[in-house]
């Protein structure tokens, strides 16, 4: 037993030295009070000791989130002192939260039960952003309660998998037979799913934000694909996403000064484009081995912190750190595919896809946008970013992953190997 909670514990508590060395480098009085770091390091172990003696889960999943958060706060006290300070206390947030649902996380098929209601929730935010939101940037996310500013959609991305996941697999069998030609059968199983697509159409058209609506439609359409393998409505959803995004183009004015800056950042270097220009300034500036912590100059950039953490950290560490920063995400999602591919019931495969799609889309809509693969977004990068929403909001996530990976000996948790995402239709238990 002590072997046992030895190997439980060495993940995040090697996270932990790492973190505390890390924000050693930081600048003076950005980081601390020493109490409060002592406070996030006891939380975090406590989060990892709550999980059943017996059995044993992926404890390098939440090693993984304190370490990326460790590597986010670091950069942040780099480029603003006064963020850094909020973005610790929605870190002790964060950590408060998943300690307080951990053990209700191990029962996460109950979810399943609930998946009209993530609807109605969804619904609910969307009217409260219609009428309390306060728009930033071209796009009305937030809303403010006192000195507190929450970005509902963080939120509603999850509850849209939740949705989809318990949705697809009660009818995955049936729609996965449907014949694209058959209107009826289509319509009569669709119908509640293209709930969860219209939700990006809604982001899109009413709160004008094109990056959480583009997250939410690849997440939908990851996890309908590896539920029937159907690529017609896989095809069918991007051709009318596309549509819909056409139109924004023509009605958002903001979203066509986007699109300009993306093509052409230098036509007004000094106006709309000079967020864009100054952060390819930055990751050119970095070169392969970076100029090192602290001997940058990303500060040029306006909204550093929340846009272009990912151009900031490339100037300071290099193309080598900012790539080790995305095998840290990868490590994310490959080992969340891995624990769906393991589960024994549709259910929990396809809520663990949607958990992988969120995260590594979000990861690479908002990196392609720095880099100009594609118009900037947003969204913001997911640990790394300032932004309490997001920070709780992926918290959540990793702990529910977290609780997904256990293996114990149990009547109904007795877990099956299996080598691929989707089982056979019609065999849920």
């Amino acid at each position: 037993m002590s072997v046992a909670l030895l190997y439980r514990f060495l993940p995040s508590s090697a996270a932990l030295v790492i973190a505390w060395f890390l924000l050693s480098l930081a600048p003076p009085r950005t980081i601390g009070p020493p109490w409060l770091l002592m406070v996030l390091a006891a939380l975090a172990l406590l989060w990892v000791g709550l999980q059943p003696a017996r059995g044993r889960r992926d404890d390098i999943l939440p090693a993984l989130a304190i370490f990326i958060s460790t590597l986010g706060l670091l950069m942040v006290a780099r480029l603003s002192p006064e963020l850094a300070r909020k973005q610790q206390l929605w870190l002790l947030v964060s950590l408060l939260l998943v300690v307080a649902v951990s053990p209700v996380l191990g029962r996460f098929r109950t979810l399943a039960s609930l998946k009209y209601l993530w609807v109605l929730g969804s619904i609910v935010m969307f009217a409260l952003l219609a009428i309390f939101g306060q728009e930033v940037n071209g796009a009305k996310l937030w809303i403010r309660i006192g000195t507190i500013q929450y970005e509902p959609v963080e939120l509603i991305k999850l509850f849209i998998v939740f949705f989809l996941a318990a949705y697809l697999a009660e009818t995955a069998d049936v729609i996965a037979h449907a014949k694209p030609w058959s209107l009826r059968a289509n319509l009569k199983y669709l119908g509640p799913l293209f709930i969860g697509w219209g939700a990006s159409m809604a982001i899109l058209v009413f709160e004008r934000d094109l990056g959480m609506a583009t997250l939410l439609l690849a997440t939908f359409s990851a996890i309908l694909y590896v539920a029937t393998r159907r690529a017609d409505l896989v095809i069918g959803s991007l051709a009318v996403f596309a549509a819909a995004a056409a139109w924004a183009v023509h009605h958002f004015s903001y979203v066509q000064t986007r699109i300009a800056v993306w093509h052409n950042p230098f036509a007004d270097p000094l106006g709309a484009g000079f967020q864009a220009s100054q952060g390819y300034y930055s990751l050119a500036a970095g070169g392969l081995f970076g100029t090192g912590y602290r001997l940058g100059h990303p500060g040029f950039i306006p909204d550093v912190a929340t846009d272009y953490v990912y151009a900031a950290w490339g100037e300071e560490f290099g193309a080598l750190g900012a790539l080790l920063l995305l095998l840290l995400y990868l490590a994310i999602v490959w080992r969340t595919l891995v624990i769906a591919r393991n589960q024994p019931d549709l259910y929990t495969r396809l809520l663990a896809v949607g958990l992988a799609a969120t995260l590594g889309f979000q990861v690479f809509i908002i990196v392609g946008g720095v880099i100009g693969l594609f118009p900037l977004t947003g969204i913001t990068l997911p640990f790394m970013s300032y932004g309490g929403s997001s920070l709780v909001a992926n918290f959540l996530l990793i702990a529910l992953v977290w609780a997904m990976s256990a293996q114990k000996s149990g009547h109904d948790e007795t877990p099956r190997r299996d080598t691929s995402l989707s089982m056979e239709h019609g065999s849920n238990p």
